[in-house]
C-alpha cells in the first residue's frame, strides 16, 4: 500500500514498485477506484478511521496480505507560528502524523500475524532543518521521524521492519496545494512571501521524485534496511549544520529564506 499515490513521491513509488512486478495498491482522497500505470488506485482519507479501515478491508479482500506500507500522504502549510491557529496546526498534524499512525495501527495486526512486513514513513529534511513559516510542517515530520524510530524497536521482534525517508528538495508540486493561514498578519506578509518564493525556487531546482522511489525500492529489497535515509539535494545542509555554531547556522537559514528583509 502506498498512500498519497496520485502525485509526487507516492505516484513515483507506486509506478516503480508495480514495474518491478509487485502488486501495488495506491491510495488517494479523490478517486473512484481505477488502475493507473500498473497499480490500482483506491479512495482513502488518512484523516478518517472509517476510511482507513474500509480501504484496508478492500486491500485484504483483493490481495490477502500486506507486505509493505508506504506512508506518504501529507499536506503543506505556509505561515508564521503566530498567525497559524491551533486548529490549523492540528489539521496539519492530523494528516502528516496521525494519518500515518492510523495506517500503521491498521496494518500491524496483519503484519504481526504474517510475522513479516515493512513500514516506510516519508518524513522530510525539514524535520531536521527548520524552515521559517513552515514550523508546523517541520514539527509534524519530526514527530513522524521519532515515531518511526520507536516503532522500529517495538515491532522488530515480530519480523516487521521500519524505515524513515527524509527527502530534501524535490519537484513534487507540494506547494501547489499549500495551505495559508485563515487570519494572516500583515507583520509577517513579507516574510511569508519571501519564504514562499525561495522555497519554490529550491523545489523547482530539486531532484526527480523517482530518486525517492528508487530509495524505497532498495529498502523493500533489503533484508536489514537502515532506520533512516536522507535523499536528494539539501543533504549537505546537515553537514553544515553539524559544523557551524548554532547562531551562524540560524543566520544562514535567515539569509537564505530572506527572513527579516
Amino acid at each position: 500500500m502506498v498512500t498519497g499515490a496520485s502525485s509526487g513521491f507516492g505516484k513515483a513509488t507506486a509506478e516503480l514498485l508495480a514495474a518491478q512486478g509487485m502488486r501495488v495498491f495506491g491510495t488517494s482522497r479523490k478517486t473512484k477506484g481505477e488502475r493507473t500505470d500498473g497499480y490500482e488506485l483506491l479512495q482513502l482519507d488518512v484523516d478518517s478511521d472509517d476510511s482507513v479501515n474500509l480501504c484496508l478491508k478492500r486491500v485484504m479482500e483483493k490481495g490477502g496480505r500486506i507486505d509493505v506500507l508506504v506512508n506518504n500522504a501529507g499536506q503543506a502549510c505556509l505561515g508564521a507560528i503566530e498567525e497559524t491557529s491551533i486548529a490549523e496546526a492540528k489539521s496539519l498534524f492530523e494528516t502528516n502524523f496521525f494519518g500515518a499512525v492510523r495506517m500503521v495501527d491498521a496494518v500491524l495486526p496483519v503484519m504481526r500475524e504474517q510475522r513479516s512486513g515493512l513500514v516506510v514513513n516519508i518524513a522530510s529534511l525539514a524535520a531536521i532543518i527548520g524552515i521559517p513559516t513552515r514550523a508546523f510542517y517541520c514539527a509534524s515530520k519530526a514527530a513522524l521521524g521519532m515515531f518511526s524510530d520507536v516503532l522500529r524497536v517495538e515491532v522488530k521482534g515480530f519480523g516487521i521492519r521500519v524505515s524513515a525517508v527524509y527527502p530534501g528538495f524535490f519537484r513534487t508540486g507540494i506547494l501547489e496545494a499549500v495551505r495559508l493561514p485563515a487570519a494572516p498578519l500583515e507583520e509577517y506578509k513579507r516574510m511569508r512571501e519571501n519564504a514562499y518564493s525561495v522555497r519554490t525556487k529550491d523545489l523547482e531546482g530539486g531532484d526527480d521524485p523517482r530518486l525517492v522511489a528508487e530509495t524505497i525500492l532498495r529498502i523493500v529489497r533489503s533484508k536489514s534496511p537502515r532506520a533512516s535515509y536522507v535523499v536528494g539535494k539539501g543533504r549537505r545542509n546537515l553537514l553544515i549544520k553539524s559544523i557551524l555554531p548554532r547562531s551562524a547556522f540560524e543566520s544562514l537559514v535567515a539569509r537564505h529564506y530572506k527572513v527579516g528583509t
